[in-house]
């Protein structure tokens, strides 16, 4: 009798300790699921402000000039039954893009950059490296600085945003990893490189006057819609010549926005932000970036495009000594790129200098908006149209920046 007792004193004890752990396990659980559920309904609300479509000039949703083909990208489907995030719980937390963006292993992007090796460019928030994935597909993937502050959470609240910016003078996102440690941005590749090395390189065939005209527009079209298309708007804050990616057919995108959204607009920073000749003078004395401080860089872009020349060796002072002589909007050839040869139309060239002047104007709210730039620009391409067709002088179309 005694064993018979002992027996079953054991056994009873054996089913409380057991029965106060799964209750300890389940409570764990339920919590665990409470937890994952309310920082993916606040990532969700966070992203869902963004729209992917808004009310920008010629705002577009063409994401991209190739369709992203999976690799192995990582796919997560959400708990239908309540039992599979018990696994999940040990495996590292990730969330699925609200946009669709295919999530990457470091082992894969490490094998498509050759352990990277591949590198193509150097940009302010980490290099970039060529990619070719198994698929065939080309791509570049930029490996965002490992000493940046931004958590694993952040970065893929990030993604959502950037991945839901779609105009087809933006280079949009397609993927991304979050890895090893590494946050990794992969982009469409832009098999012409960068504006700069088209301007400065001499071994590159000098870009036609036509030709850049129409990159001028592309670019003032990508920066117009993360201005008035973007929902809440985008700031760039570093538009420049090697920020502008130009595709097989010569159009361009621009790169490297929306990487600083904590200070998209009327953000005040403690440290200058972007690169020396392109910066706004108003945003140097009072460390505020505004959409007109975007409109100034861009400027001093359209001045590089006419005269091919650095803005770190001169570019504005030359500039200002042309302006002395360029009265009425007038006589601003004398800066034309030596390597067109003169080959461009003088009226036109001499628009698109009185408007880059606008633009760099010191007071902000003497600057057109980026909308306004778009209108002009239009204007003039729709002006040398009429003019080949008609006879209609350039000069003879009203101005329409404000």
């Amino acid at each position: 009798m005694k064993a018979e007792s002992s027996g079953l004193i054991v056994g009873i004890s054996i089913g409380v300790v057991i029965g106060v752990f799964l209750a300890i396990l389940s409570l764990y659980c339920i919590r665990y699921q409470r937890k994952r559920a309310q920082i993916n309904s606040s990532s969700s609300r966070r992203a869902s402000t963004l729209p992917i479509r808004a009310n920008g000039v010629d705002t577009c949703t063409v994401l991209s000039d190739s369709t992203m083909g999976a690799d192995s990208p990582r796919h997560y489907e959400k708990n239908v039954n309540g039992m599979s995030f018990w696994f999940d719980g040990f495996k590292k937390s990730s969330v699925v893009s609200a946009s669709g963006i295919p999530e990457y292993c470091y082992r894969d992007l490490q094998k498509a950059t050759q352990n990277f090796t591949t590198l193509i460019g150097q940009g302010a928030f980490g290099p970039v490296y060529k990619a070719q994935m198994s698929t065939g597909e080309t791509v570049a993937v930029k490996v965002l600085a490992s000493d940046s502050k931004q958590g694993e959470k952040e970065f893929q609240t990030e993604v959502k945003l950037l991945g839901r910016l779609h105009h087809r003078n933006l280079l949009n996102l397609v993927g991304y990893c979050t890895d090893k440690g590494k946050n990794m941005l992969i982009y469409t590749y832009m098999s012409n490189g960068n504006l700069a090395s088209h301007l400065y390189n001499e071994k590159m065939e000098p870009l036609s006057w036509d030709c850049r005209v129409h990159i001028a527009l592309d670019v003032a079209r990508g920066v117009e819609y993360l201005h008035d298309g973007a929902v809440p708007p985008v700031i760039h804050r570093d538009i420049k010549s090697s920020n502008i990616l130009l595709d097989q057919s010569m159009r361009a995108r621009v790169a490297d926005f929306g990487l600083s959204r904590e200070e998209m607009v009327d953000g005040h920073a403690s440290n200058l932000r972007g690169t020396f000749g392109y910066l706004d003078p108003e945003y140097i004395s009072t460390r505020t970036f505004t959409k007109k401080s975007d409109v100034y860089s861009y400027g001093v872009l359209l001045f590089e495009l006419i005269a091919a020349r650095n803005p770190l060796q001169g570019l504005m002072e030359y500039v200002e000594l042309a302006a002395m002589n360029a009265g009425g909007g007038t006589g601003w050839e004398e800066i034309a790129d030596p390597r067109l040869e003169g080959n461009f139309d003088i009226p036109e060239l001499n628009e698109v200098a009185a408007l880059a002047y606008k633009c760099v104007k010191r007071v902000p709210k003497k600057r057109p908006s980026m909308r306004g730039t778009v209108q002009v620009l239009t204007r003039i391409l729709k002006s040398r149209h009429s003019k080949k067709h008609r006879g209609t002088p350039l000069s003879a179309m009203p101005e329409e920046v404000a």
